[in-house]
């Protein structure tokens, strides 16, 4: 399947309710569309009478909705769930699936999101969040974990800085299907801001040694190994800006409002770009992949940029 890019940023439209998709025998995937602000993936591996959610959802209805999927699966529910990084689209459905869960993650993607706590809703007041409930993860991991399911493993693999300081895949190599936080994205603007540009270039081309037939990305339809390619070349992209931009004394916010997507300009959340482009500069400056980054001063550009808040349709 190739990657195609979704329509603009300014919709509220997530079509139909979304549903566990098999993809291979017993992976499944569950896609949020159009895969804009907190409406994110989440995947399910099932064998031997066991399952393993990966990432959950923003809010308590998303959640609950997610749960009732998966319970249709795996009865009673899955017996851990692991969180590729902290962001709480990824992260606040947690709740729904303790106690009997364990929560596996990155070490410093257990202290991120301790530190982050529920902030996300805080930026956007309007949405129904629900009473979400801070679940931090039980179980953490440094470089790799394998989770071992009947006849399937699930490699967790950390392959951060990329889009967090601390991303971590899961790899079915059974059924050779990835599930790739937001590292990958399809069809939607890629967010690189608290990670790094170089360290993302690095991950995917790590990524695409694996030959993976089936792609499950962070945000965006499911497709094949075409979308760490696209999700690439926009990076790519994004760096040639930023140094372009440097030359010519441009700041980031100026040089965002004097590009041309071009091929880009389809991809959902455009507004990205200036984050992103922070970011780029900032690594053009010298600063570490996944170093800190003044988020907040960045989003309020991006706010300015757009010409109002960013639509979250969570």
């Amino acid at each position: 399947m190739a990657v195609a890019p979704s329509s603009g940023s300014g919709s509220g439209t997530t079509g139909a309710p979304p549903v566990l998709r098999e993809l291979a025998e017993g992976v499944y995937a569950y896609e949020q569309s159009p895969g804009g602000w907190c409406l994110n993936n989440a995947g399910l591996i099932a064998s031997g009478g066991k399952a393993v959610l990966i990432d959950t959802a923003a809010t308590q209805a998303r959640a609950r909705r997610l749960r009732e999927e998966v319970e249709r699966v795996a009865p009673g529910g899955p017996d851990a769930v692991v969180n590729t990084h902290f962001h709480g689209d990824h992260v606040f459905g947690n709740a729904q699936f303790v106690p009997r869960a364990t929560v596996i993650a990155h070490e410093q993607t257990r202290s991120d999101m301790a530190e982050a706590g529920l902030g996300l809703c805080h930026l956007w007041p309007d949405v129904d969040w629900g009473e979400p409930e801070l679940t931090l993860p039980d179980v953490t991991f440094q470089d790799r974990l394998t989770l071992r399911l009947g006849e399937l493993t699930v490699e967790l693999a950390q392959v951060g800085p990329a889009h967090t300081a601390s991303d971590v895949v899961a790899w079915i190599p059974r059924r050779s299907v990835l599930f790739t936080g937001d590292v990958v994205w399809s069809g939607v603007t890629p967010y690189v801001l608290m990670g790094s540009i170089e360290g993302s270039l690095r991950a995917l081309a790590e990524l695409r040694k694996l030959g993976p037939d089936i792609v499950v990305p962070g945000h965006g339809p499911a497709g094949n190994a075409e979308m760490l390619e696209a999700t690439e070349s926009y990076l790519r992209w994004v760096r040639q800006l930023a140094e372009d931009g440097r030359r010519a004394g441009r700041s980031a916010l100026e040089s965002a409002r004097a590009a041309d997507l071009g091929p880009f300009a389809a991809l959902v959340d455009p507004e990205r770009l200036v984050g992103n482009l922070h970011r780029a500069y900032a690594e053009l400056d010298g600063l570490a992949p996944g170093e800190r980054i003044d988020v907040a001063s960045s989003f309020r550009e991006m706010v300015e940029f757009h010409g109002r808040l960013p639509h979250c349709a969570a």
